[in-house]
């Protein structure tokens, strides 16, 4: 008797492929709300990770490690024509660069980053701050850069070059910053990494400074930016998981002047860097997903010499008093389309306030300037801007800031500033 053998299942498995849909992920009210409670099933996490990111990445460690017989790399980073992305591209320098003086300047294609067009596409790369690499390693280099057209001018997104002005008009008041730059973490799809792929993880709660893995996605993501951000001699000075799943939060600061644009900016920089190596996108949108979910800010905290000494309360008063009178100015300041994307974020709900209204408080993070407990107790200190979105302009944010509470500037001067600009 010929004995019957079954052949074994096979179970075939959909390969997901990246999405070309480029808008972020927004659920409807009406896909099924699914719940992160332990108690209960759970459907399994189907978060799309880059083809990249799958690559051998032994065999990179290989290569890294040859050596560069005395030549340097150096990453040109700079902002492009949209006011938010970076681009970055390397040369070979001949020795290490010391100063940010050793690093020679450079040029782009303009027309393909929105800054020129193809007639006239050549831009130049000026190097303004040096920072370690913390990728190719030492003695590498990541130099970020403004961006100047033909005629040796700022490009129009390029708003370091007033910031610096700002920074250098005030440098008397040595004001001090420290940003607290909260992202979303997606997928390849655009779908929040670590969430159902066809509904909602439970409500808002556990989340915030939470551990598990039921309540914590990306960690690794987070931790080697830190890493990242510390060798490259950035001041990160925190972190935390937020408010909604898959949402985080770095702080960088304080930084005096200038430094906090160009710190920042690199640390997003190296943030993006880093995803791309895990095969996941960091969002900086301020409202990623729609309903009863936090959206993302940049809120900013703010401090002066005299807010620092003895009395320092009473000027932050006053700097409070100014910020008032300019609130839709520096709403038009606080994200890269002049209030638009805040409109989503800054509704009164989700510890924000509401865009049409300015508010201070002691502890209030429902007002638009919230003075720390501590600060009201000890009489001095510094205030938090929580206005900005997460996808601010850290030089616009900072050079507003400085502006309207130290250089006393008026709407009329801001008006009269564009109109000479055009």
């Amino acid at each position: 008797t010929q004995q019957h053998v079954s052949s074994p299942a096979v179970f075939m498995v959909p390969r997901l492929l990246p999405s070309t849909e480029a808008q972020p992920f927004r659920l409807s009210h009406t896909q099924q709300h699914v719940s992160s409670s332990p108690d209960q099933t759970r459907p399994a996490m189907a978060s799309t990770v880059s083809d990249s990111s799958r690559l051998n990445k032994n065999m990179r460690e290989y290569y890294m490690r040859l050596p560069q017989h005395g030549k340097v790399q150096v990453t040109y980073v700079w902002i492009d024509g949209t006011g938010e992305g970076l681009r970055n591209k390397t040369r070979t320098l001949d020795s290490e660069p010391k100063s940010i003086e050793d690093i020679p300047e450079w040029n782009f294609d303009g027309s393909s980053t929105y800054q020129a067009e193809g007639s006239n596409s050549d831009m130049y790369l000026v190097p303004v701050r040096m920072f370690r690499d913390p990728f190719t390693l030492d003695p590498n280099k990541l130099v970020l850069c403004e961006v100047l057209k033909y005629n040796r001018k700022p490009a129009e997104n390029n708003l370091r070059w007033s910031c610096k002005e700002a920074m250098d008009a005030a440098r008397e008041s040595r004001p001090w910053f420290g940003m607290e730059q909260e992202y979303s973490l997606l997928g390849i799809d655009k779908h929040p990494y670590g969430w159902p792929p066809n509904g909602f993880p439970g409500p808002q709660g556990p989340y915030y400074c939470g551990v598990g893995a039921d309540k914590i996605f990306g960690r690794d993501i987070v931790e080697s930016h830190y890493k990242a951000c510390l060798y490259a001699g950035i001041r990160i000075c925190g972190t935390n998981a937020e408010v909604m799943p898959s949402q985080w939060e770095f702080q960088v600061g304080p930084c005096e002047g200038i430094d906090m644009g160009d710190e920042l900016w690199m640390a997003r920089f190296l943030l993006h860097r880093v995803c791309e190596d895990f095969g996941v996108i960091a969002t900086l949108d301020p409202k990623p997903v729609t309903g009863n979910w936090n959206g993302a800010g940049c809120h900013t905290n703010v401090s002066t010499e005299a807010m620092r000494g003895e009395g320092g309360l009473q000027h932050i008063e006053k700097a409070i008093e100014k910020l008032g009178r300019r609130h839709t100015y520096h709403i038009r300041c606080y994200d890269p389309h002049s209030g638009l994307d805040n409109q989503r974020r800054l509704t009164g709900h989700h510890e924000t306030s509401s865009i049409h209204d300015f508010s201070a408080g002691v502890a209030n993070r429902g007002a638009s300037i919230r003075i720390p407990r501590q600060v009201g107790q000890e009489g001095r200190g510094y205030f938090e801007d929580r206005r900005p979105s997460a996808n601010c302009d850290p030089y616009a944010v900072t050079c507003a800031i400085v502006r309207t509470c130290l250089l006393d500037a008026t709407d009329e001067e801001e008006t009269e500033k564009g109109q000479k600009k055009d």
